[in-house]
């Protein structure tokens, strides 16, 4: 399995393919410690004002902080306001 995502991860470069699509891996984009956005996760594991564990395909990401609220969720993306002290994955 290990091959097949290097084999995937060259061909994305070769091509100028996003990596976040062909990997299938989450795109996190951060404004500031003020919002998050995360594409391509695979559910919710615990929410609450002070932490957000999502899944992912690269593992669980944690988000800890104040205040924290989900803006917004659809299938593949969400939006998390509030004031971000930590992001970071865990297995």
């Amino acid at each position: 399995m290990k091959k097949n995502q290097e084999i995937k991860k060259s061909l994305a470069e070769i091509l100028e393919l996003p990596k976040d699509i062909v990997l299938d891996i989450p795109k996190i984009t951060m404004v500031g410690n003020l919002q998050l956005y995360i594409e391509n996760h695979k559910g919710i594991l615990e929410y609450s004002n002070t932490r957000i564990r999502i899944n992912t395909k690269s593992g669980v990401l944690r988000v800890i902080g104040k205040n924290l609220l989900l803006k917004s969720i659809v299938v593949e993306e969400m939006v998390i306001v509030g004031e971000i002290h930590q992001v970071e994955f865990t297995d």
